[in-house]
This record gives C-alpha cells, structure tokens and sequence, in this order.
C-alpha cells in the first residue's frame, strides 16, 4: 500500500507499507507529474518503516519511470528516507554517490520531522 502524506506543497511524501503493487505505483507516478507541473524542484520523502517488498511489474514501471526521468534528475535535489532496515540505509549509501544532482540521506524513525523538513528544503 502506498499512502500519499500531508507534507509542504513542493514536497512528493510517501508512506509504503506491504507488497507494493503497479497500480499503487501509478498513483504515486501521477503525483509527482501533477506537482511537477506546478514546481521546478522537489523534495522527496518516502517513509518505509512498513515496506517488504514490490511486485514484478511495480519494479519494472519503478525503472522504466526512473529511466526517464534520468534528464530531470536535477528537479529532485533532496530525497529523505525514513527506515530501520540495515538493507534500505546499505543501498542509500551505495546508490546516493551514483545518481548526479540528487542527495538521498537516510533518517531514523525517531526523526520524521526532520527527514520532512530537510527534503522541503529542496532548491
């Protein structure tokens, strides 16, 4: 399941839990291309304290967005990650030197508020 969270204007947050699926993750496409027609930049927060796993075709729609996005990477310059999973915080540290014009940085449940804030400074 993915909900969208209240969050400021120029801020896409989300909240995955379960097995995501594609058409979950259409929805989640078609927030960020609604915001992005109102704003040049922006923050990205995704709380994943619930997630386990996406299905086949959430992967491949996850990718083939990500892909074409490559171009626009600079209008994403700040993306916060809310988790405890060893695995996610592993794969921000690995994945964040990697992706030009973004930072991603991972933050401790305990710290949400500041996870949303950092990412709403995104300029």
């Amino acid at each position: 399941m993915i909900d969208i969270l209240p969050a400021p204007d120029n801020v896409a947050a989300y909240r995955l839990s379960g097995r995501i699926t594609g058409e979950e993750y259409d929805h989640v496409v078609a927030d960020l291309e609604e915001r992005l027609e109102t704003h040049d930049k922006l923050g990205v927060y995704v709380d994943l304290m619930g997630f386990d796993d996406m299905t086949v075709e959430a992967a491949f729609k996850d990718l083939r967005y990500g892909l074409a996005k490559l171009g626009d990477l600079k209008r994403f310059p700040r993306e916060a990650v809310v988790t405890d999973k060893q695995w996610v915080k592993a794969l921000v540290r690995f994945a964040d030197p990697l992706i030009p014009h973004v930072e991603v940085r991972t933050f401790a449940p305990d710290r949400r508020e500041e996870a949303m804030a950092w990412a709403a400074q995104a300029r």
